[in-house]
């Protein structure tokens, strides 16, 4: 078991005014390599989570290689169970790699994590490369987000590696898919904090941005493919926005294709 937590919390009763009582929920991280069991159910929680952005999965580094990384690294998956009841609230994917101190992280973010773990196998890994944190819905807002975040910095003190790099999916970025990354990650809310929620809470539990990799997920497909995530005929050459992309679809007709090229953010922690 990599760790436990409790989360306490108030709740009143309606019929008794101004009663108020306090719960604590207790909670479980562990990886599947410790429970197999888990295997399953995380991915298809994974799966419930990103449905509706499962064009990602188009990727080429995605297609050839997230499943068989799912199978390679037990050990760096990652869920979240409630002990009472037994139900998964999150999930995460992260990955072992070897990335020299001095390495300035690419462009490709997500992509590149990917494509490396593959090929480097696990071999002489000094940092952690984070895929994924995947929450439902319906738990969403309660603190588990940042909760597997800790729990991965947690894993990669115990693997001894020395620091946890994240190619992060900015929350926000989708209703703002014209501003160009590099100034969105700049802006500040009316309190002085990252504007983005997810990068603020990523900042929060002691993450550094450190800069943006622009191409962190490419999808090249053909026009017909992404008429249903775009509701439209894509007759016209230039950039759509479409629901839950970072940035707009590049439509090339003369190649017949839609390029989404999506920008994150890299992020990371010191172990």
């Amino acid at each position: 078991m990599l760790q436990t937590l409790e989360r306490k919390y108030e709740s009143s009763r309606h019929f008794l005014a101004n009663t108020r009582k306090e719960t604590a929920e207790r909670f479980a991280v562990a990886t599947c390599e410790e429970h197999p069991a888990l295997f399953d159910a995380s991915v298809d929680l994974e799966n419930e989570t990103w449905d509706n952005l499962s064009f990602l999965d188009f990727t080429s580094a995605h297609h050839a290689h997230y499943d068989a990384l799912l199978k390679r690294f037990p050990e760096y998956r990652l869920c979240m169970i409630e002990l009472e009841s037994g139900e998964m609230v999150a999930t995460g994917m992260c990955v072992p790699l070897h990335v020299p101190d001095d390495t300035v992280l690419p462009r490709e973010g997500w992509d590149w994590i990917v494509d490396t773990a593959i090929a480097q196998g696990g071999s002489n890994a000094n940092t952690l490369g984070a895929l994924s944190i995947s929450v439902p819905e319906q738990h969403r807002h309660k603190g588990f987000a940042r909760d597997m975040i800790n729990a991965m910095r947690a894993l990669a003190g115990m693997k001894n590696l020395s620091r946890v790099i994240a190619p992060v999916r900015p929350s926000a970025k989708c209703q703002h898919p014209f501003v160009p990354m590099q100034q969105y990650v700049g802006w500040q809310d009316e309190r002085g904090r990252v504007f983005d929620p997810w990068l603020r809470s990523h900042v929060a539990v002691g993450g550094n941005i450190v800069g943006v990799c622009d191409r962190s997920m490419v999808v090249e497909q053909p026009i017909e493919f992404w008429k249903p995530w775009t509701r439209s005929n894509l007759d016209r050459e230039g950039g759509v926005p479409f629901d839950g992309a970072l940035a707009p679809l590049d439509v090339d007709l003369n190649a017949g294709v839609g390029r989404y090229v999506e920008p994150n953010v890299w992020v990371t922690h010191r172990v």
